[in-house]
């Protein structure tokens, strides 16, 4: 199995609170959480953002 990775909202600074966690291999990932950005918290989609979300991204614990 690939390596998976996992963006967690909880983390990220937001006004709105999100609780949303996405866990894959990283490039879905990537496209998940940038359309997840811009779609519901109203970032302009960019290539600095999607660099921006990647250095933020963490392992996924293994039993997940």
């Amino acid at each position: 199995m690939a390596n998976r990775k996992m963006a967690d909202c909880r983390k990220m600074p937001s006004e709105s609170n999100c609780q949303l966690t996405i866990i894959g291999p990283e490039e879905d990932l990537l496209d998940a959480a940038v359309d997840h950005a811009v779609n519901k918290h109203g970032h302009e989609r960019t290539a600095e953002l999607r660099e921006q979300i990647r250095s933020m991204l963490e392992d996924a614990p293994k039993e997940m």
